[in-house]
């Protein structure tokens, strides 16, 4: 069982989390105005921030990060052309 935290914007993400999501989080943070919380939580032993915006970023199953918009989901990431 992993056990979620919460940090604050602008706080160094703790090191419970995979490098590629605290970078992604850490460049969202750089790249916008951001102020709020993130939030962890582990989905199947993946690791899921999510913003108090909404916006969320989840490592994927190659250990990547995917950075997902409010209302979008994992099925939006899907970049397969098999079905085009």
């Amino acid at each position: 069982m992993q056990i979620g935290t919460r940090w604050s914007v602008g706080s160094p993400a703790p090191s419970s989390i995979p490098a590629p999501v605290a970078e992604a989080c850490s460049k969202l943070e750089a790249d916008g105005d951001f102020a709020g919380d993130w939030t962890l939580t582990w989905l199947e032993g993946r690791a899921i921030a999510t913003h108090t915006s909404g916006l969320r970023v989840l490592e994927r199953e190659d250990g990547t990060a995917a950075t997902l918009a409010p209302g979008e989901t994992e099925l939006d990431l899907d970049d397969d052309d098999w079905l085009g």
